[in-house]
């Protein structure tokens, strides 16, 4: 039975890509075959085989299932803004529904563990109408918040689990990532999230400037999501 999650966080720059990263890399260590998708990113560098996106890199090094990176990042954009800004600057239309298309091919895969990371926060607009709330609805997946620990946190973790089950989704868990090292009162924020978002804690990741995946991993507790795992 392949396990599933979807990875969101409470604004951009929290931490997903590290996170999203660090559950493939605990799970490899569990045994399971895992896969990792970053299914639309904005802000991309040019190299000799096309756009590459920093976060999707990320994940590929991540991941113990070796693809080709069009798999991993189906649509990639070059400027690093909003996404839907981004698909209109190049000319294009993009669906909740397409995006699903375009990563079925890695979602068919045989693996253990699958973790798409989402793009912005969890109402990110997509194009339309639709933001990419409407492409996790299509997924089904369990969802993994993100918080980025600092000040006004409380908020947006507390309205984006929120809006995460209003879209008739499971919150699996989340992870408090400490983006600000000054925060005061730290513990006691992640001890009211507790309380208050009704999900389990999957771990902390401390303030650390350069933390990499295999480090982080060693941080975070898979079990609520890994049942089906050794």
């Amino acid at each position: 039975m392949t396990e599933a999650v979807f990875v969101t966080g409470t604004d951009t720059g929290v931490g997903k890509s590290l996170v999203a990263a660090a559950l493939l890399v605990a799970a490899g260590a569990r045994g399971a075959r895992t896969v990792g998708v970053k299914p639309l990113a904005a802000g991309a560098v040019r190299a000799a085989h096309g756009l590459r996106n920093e976060d999707a890199e990320l994940l590929r090094r991540a991941m113990n299932t070796r693809l080709p990176y069009h798999e991993v990042n189906p649509v990639v954009l070059e400027p690093p803004i909003a996404p839907h800004l981004a698909l209109a600057a190049a000319g294009l239309h993009l669906t909740a529904e397409e995006l699903r298309t375009r990563c079925a091919p890695v979602l068919r895969r045989a693996c253990d563990f699958v973790v798409v990371e989402g793009a912005g926060g969890w109402r990110v607009p997509l194009g339309g109408a639709e933001t990419m709330a409407d492409f996790a609805r299509l997924l089904g997946f369990p969802v993994v918040l993100v918080v980025g620990m600092r000040l006004g946190c409380l908020n947006h973790a507390l309205l984006s689990a929120a809006a995460i089950r209003a879209d008739g989704l499971r919150l699996a868990g989340w992870v408090a990532n400490v983006i600000d090292p000054d925060m005061a009162c730290l513990e006691q924020n992640v001890a009211t999230l507790e309380t208050l978002l009704a999900a389990p804690r999957l771990g902390t990741l401390p303030w650390r400037p350069g933390i990499v995946p295999e480090f982080a991993a060693t941080l975070l507790d898979l079990r609520p999501l890994l049942a089906a795992v050794p």
